[in-house]
């Protein structure tokens, strides 16, 4: 696959196969903790614009003020077996991030950094940025991440708890695409636009991480990050106050 000729995207690739640039500051009263997923629920469907929660977590951690949780990000893995390996290296999707509104501007950042120290090594983080709600990806930008295009668009199904599906595991479960069956079996259809694709390589050494990039460019092109006006959702929701659990 081709790279782009843009002086932005042989930053990407320095990055990649550099340690990634240090964790950005933070205050103080930060720290991240791997918590149980459950504990994200109350987050992703009633602060998160998305309003589901992704078929498979693997991953949770929360950020927190002091003792209060200010913020949550998800870790999975695709309904969509095909994106859970790239060569021999397995895939893990950041699949949902929230934080409350009015933290400092790099506070994204400092939680993104800090939850891929926690993730095993060797491994690809992918992410997505939703042209639905004409995101662009600026805080996997401001992180190094590689940009690999817009995926294809697709239709997920929603369950009856707000659960999203992706088709191939309705297939494998209730062995159907049928409209009408689904909607009996609890599930609606939407249609959706692609999405922006970033990717972070977590090697053990510069040399792993080369070699998964070359391994990463047999399967997508890099290309010069976009741009455009990202639209703002309300994210006002107040969760409710969880202090650390012991």
């Amino acid at each position: 696959m081709r790279i782009g000729g843009d002086s932005l995207m042989a930053e990407q690739l320095a990055n990649q196969l550099g340690e990634g640039g240090s964790i950005p500051t933070s205050p103080l009263q930060f720290t991240v903790r791997q918590i149980p997923k459950g504990q994200t629920y109350d987050w992703l469907l009633r602060k998160h614009y998305a309003g589901r929660i992704p078929a498979i977590i693997t991953d949770a951690f929360g950020l927190y003020d002091r003792l209060n949780l200010v913020g949550v990000l998800t870790y999975g893995v695709s309904g969509n077996r095909e994106n859970n390996k790239i060569g021999v290296y397995d895939v893990r999707e950041l699949n949902r991030l929230v934080i409350n509104e009015g933290l400092a501007p790099n506070t994204c950042s400092y939680f993104i950094a800090r939850t891929m120290r926690e993730m095993p090594k060797p491994l690809f983080l992918m992410s997505y940025s939703d042209l639905n709600q004409s995101h662009h990806g600026y805080i996997y930008q401001a992180t190094n991440w590689i940009y690999t295009g817009v995926s294809k668009g697709r239709d997920i199904f929603i369950d009856a708890v707000g659960q999203e599906w992706h088709e191939k595991t309705i297939w494998d479960r209730y062995k159907t695409n049928e409209t009408n069956r689904l909607k009996q079996l609890g599930f609606t259809r939407e249609q959706k636009l692609g999405k922006h694709r970033y990717f972070f390589i977590l090697g053990k050494d510069k040399g792993q991480r080369k070699e998964m990039l070359g391994i990463l460019m047999e399967r997508y092109s890099i290309l010069p990050y976009p741009k455009g006006d990202n639209q703002r959702y309300n994210a006002s929701y107040e969760p409710t106050r969880q202090g650390v659990l012991i």
